[in-house]
């Protein structure tokens, strides 16, 4: 899956549609170094979402949220991210 430019493996992946619009859930891995760019980017919570694999390309929110592990500054600690995220409607 790809938010905005960002590239990120995905470890579970469900996909729906709400009203018409796409939903997708993620489960994917977050490590210590890479956790400031990602909370970074997911504080942004509106994205270009692209699932390669699918083919699917949709403007997004986040519906969800939420982490294994709230302290991922100490080194060598990996984290697990749910995330929901819903087609914007233009």
């Amino acid at each position: 899956m790809i938010l905005d430019n960002t590239l990120i493996k995905v470890n579970h992946y469900e996909e729906e549609k709400v009203n018409g619009l796409y939903q997708i859930s993620v489960v994917f891995n977050v490590t210590s170094e890479d956790y400031h760019d990602i909370a970074t980017l997911l504080y942004k919570g509106k994205f270009d979402v692209t699932v390669p694999e699918t083919g699917i390309f949709f403007r997004g929110t986040i519906q969800k949220y939420s982490t294994s592990i709230t302290n991922l500054y100490e080194k060598g600690q990996v984290g697990e991210y749910k995330l929901s995220l819903l087609e914007k409607e233009i």
